[in-house]
């Protein structure tokens, strides 16, 4: 092979058209599974000072609508008012896999179709630390939700029917939805 004027080989490939596993991500260009000892002890320790440092909760909640149009509310034992169901996103688990989890729990409902993440919100009237993520759904109910010691009440409602108690935020984030005031980045 020849040389060219700068000194590489004819045969080196063009820049910018470097070779994936050429690029030097300062683990070699292995994969995260196949760095070293140190390198996963490092990154592992950084997380960790993440979660010391800047560490929050996470939860979810969801505008549930049945093919009616109508939205599905509980009203819980320890805290008042009417709320759109949801909680919290335990570790290990998705923002998905938790609305699954808490659509069953407080409602017997299952998804009609995908949920649509609508926003993300920083609830500071939970803690400093708290945010949801706020989904909307089309969903269909798989038996009538029996009170127990978490739901005293669940149901369907028309908009423009809902129970007296609905709280200020299950009514904001309505209105965010329907298009009638901005969406705000405070639950």
């Amino acid at each position: 092979m020849g040389q060219s004027k700068h000194g590489g080989s004819n045969s080196d490939p063009q820049p910018g058209l470097q070779p994936a596993g050429s690029v030097d991500d300062g683990f070699g260009g292995r994969p995260p599974e196949l760095r070293s000892v140190r390198a996963r002890l490092v990154t592992r320790l950084i997380h960790v000072w993440f979660v010391l440092t800047r560490s929050m909760t996470l939860g979810v909640r969801a505008a549930c609508y049945d093919a009616q149009g109508r939205v599905f509310l509980v009203r819980h034992s320890y805290v008042p008012g009417w709320h759109m169901p949801g909680g919290g996103v335990e570790r290990g688990e998705t923002f998905g896999q938790a609305l699954i989890k808490e659509l069953r729990e407080e409602g017997n409902l299952v998804l009609d179709g995908e949920a649509e993440l609508f926003a993300v919100y920083f609830n500071s009237r939970t803690s400093r630390r708290d945010h949801v993520g706020f989904y909307r759904c089309s969903v269909r109910q798989t038996a009538p939700k029996l009170a127990d010691r978490e739901i005293l009440e669940a149901g369907f409602f028309a908009l423009d029917a809902l129970p007296e108690g609905v709280t200020a935020a299950t009514r904001r984030r309505l209105a965010e939805l329907a298009g009638e005031v901005p969406v705000s980045e405070v639950w």
